[in-house]
């Protein structure tokens, strides 16, 4: 698979799935994750866009520290994306005019006009895929594999790093 095609990959799986865990750095240096509603995604463009809440834990570690890690799985448990990359805290109200979604009423009593409306961009800058394939397939190669005591790891899905 080429670059391209791997950015595809990952452009799909995002866009895909609703959720990702957010981790960051606490300022006591422990890691703390949290959902996040992936609002918009461009691999091509290095953005990933979320709207989250201000003041909150998230915003204040990104603060501290801007380094997160995206972790998406697929509903089917079949796909897993681990992005790495820089948060930063926006405040830009065409971006959010264009993000905002009324299922975001439900979080802000003002809607989008809250104060406690915050947008945060993603720049990523590397992702890791896995894909298990067919779980009935993988079950069968790992139950042959104890049984001749060999590694089938190859064989079992696809994976690839990518710099972005």
């Amino acid at each position: 698979m080429n670059k391209q095609q791997q950015m595809d990959t990952i452009q799909a799986m995002v866009k895909d799935i609703k959720y990702t865990m957010m981790t960051t750095r606490t300022h006591e240096d422990h890691l703390h994750s949290c959902p996040m509603n992936t609002t918009e995604t461009s691999i091509g463009a290095k953005e990933i866009w979320f709207i989250g809440h201000s003041p909150s834990e998230t915003v204040d570690n990104i603060k501290n520290d801007p380094q997160v890690n995206l972790a998406y799985v697929s509903q089917d448990d079949k796909n897993y994306l681990s992005i790495t990359g820089k948060a930063e805290l926006v405040e830009d109200k065409e971006k959010l005019d264009e993000l905002w979604s009324v299922m975001y009423n439900a979080y802000f009593e003002q809607g989008k006009e809250d104060p406690k409306v915050q947008l945060i961009k993603v720049t990523p800058h590397g992702a890791q895929y896995w894909a298990n394939g067919n779980a009935i397939t993988s079950a069968v190669k790992m139950a042959a594999a104890a049984v001749t005591d060999t590694a089938v790891e190859k064989s079992l899905g696809e994976n690839f790093s990518i710099e972005l």
